[in-house]
């Protein structure tokens, strides 16, 4: 996998792989259900990350260079040296293939090493037990229940589950991501 800041030549790729109603299950905000919601989407993304208040990178395959997805820093605070990734999605043909943990282990590189986070956090709907399995295999540290804390445009009121990692773990983390991407056919992610 490839990580690319979102650029404008990315649109037509990412729609593409945005058309499987079921990578929008538990997602906090309608998203791309046709071409105008997508397209606000991405447009917003471009926006945010011109602006600095989020950073959207796009995740292509290496062999063929097709976006599958997308992942974003948010709730960026250098101040207090943290940041969230969020807003992964990814289509279903790249699930349990490696591609999510291969992007954490690219995006918390640049977290903690380039950007030299202290405290990188994740939330996910309690309910969307496969993205949990995920953090947890990472390892990220599980940091309990914000109740009632969305509404979800298709999954209704969502309780959020929070995790993280802080820098004085990445060096374990890094390896067993780095050990578990080595592994034959590196599946079994989100």
């Amino acid at each position: 996998m490839v990580l690319e800041p979102i650029r404008e030549d990315h649109r037509e790729g990412l729609f593409a792989a945005s058309l499987d109603p079921e990578t929008w299950t538990w997602i906090d905000r309608r998203v791309p259900g046709n071409r105008g919601e997508f397209d606000a989407w991405f447009d917003h993304k471009l926006t945010a990350s011109a602006a600095g208040t989020e950073w959207c990178f796009v995740t292509t395959r290496a062999a063929d260079g097709d976006p599958v997805g997308s992942s974003s820093f948010l709730a960026i605070r250098p101040e207090h040296g943290g940041l969230e990734i969020g807003w992964t999605w990814l289509h279903p043909s790249a699930w349990r293939t490696g591609a999510n943990r291969e992007a954490k282990l690219l995006m918390l590189a640049e977290a903690f090493d380039d950007l030299g986070a202290m405290r990188v956090e994740f939330k996910t709907d309690a309910r969307n037990e496969r993205s949990r399995a995920a953090l947890e295999a990472l390892p990220a540290t599980f940091e309990g229940i914000f109740r009632k804390h969305m509404l979800m445009p298709v999954a209704g009121v969502r309780d959020s589950a929070y995790f993280s990692i802080v820098d004085d773990e990445w060096p374990a983390v890094r390896a067993r991501l780095e050990a578990s991407l080595a592994d034959v056919g590196g599946g079994g992610d989100a």
